[in-house]
């Protein structure tokens, strides 16, 4: 009996890096080493990849309404939780539970990606994004960033432009 082949994501890949090769997403990835001591993710990222906070964006998970939601904004700054709220439609946002972030992803904190998540969760960009031709996101894991348009990445993950970032 032949063999069945590797799912890409089972050699070294990560879901996000196998959507965006489904796609046929021109991306690039650049990995880097961890610091587990460091304080914020996204800002090792920058400084480790040498690119300006601006370009490089953290994927947080809130609460809106009772309903999981995905903000995309810049390390250098913080999410507006209101604007958040506003930009899909509600009333209230919180930042979610750790937990259940991780669970609805599939991603471990630190390493939640926008892209290959195991629930497609409604998803907002800071619309700062669009300043730049190329951003860059979490891969999928701690130590690595991938870099690609802020227009494919809108489109490959169904995101709505907003200014929902501060600071």
């Amino acid at each position: 009996m032949a063999k069945k082949p590797k799912k890409p994501h089972q050699s070294g890949g990560t879901p996000a890096t196998v959507a965006l090769t489904a796609a046929g997403t021109v991306f690039t990835l650049h990995a880097y080493e961890h610091d587990p001591a460091s304080a914020s993710y996204g800002e090792e990222a920058a400084e480790a990849l040498g690119v300006s906070p601006d370009r490089v964006f953290k994927t947080l998970v809130a609460d809106v309404d009772g309903r999981l939601t995905v903000a995309v904004v810049p390390v250098a700054g913080s999410l507006d939780l209101k604007a958040l709220a506003s930009a899909v439609g509600g009333k209230r946002a919180t930042m979610a539970d750790p937990a259940a972030a991780e669970r609805t992803t599939g991603y471990v904190r630190g390493g939640i990606s926008p892209l290959g998540q195991r629930k497609r969760l409604p998803t907002v960009l800071d619309a700062s994004a669009r300043t730049h031709d190329t951003v860059c996101v979490s891969a999928g894991r701690r130590g690595l960033e991938v870099e690609l348009s802020p227009t494919d990445l809108a489109s490959l993950t169904d995101a709505v432009f907003a200014t929902i970032g501060r600071g």
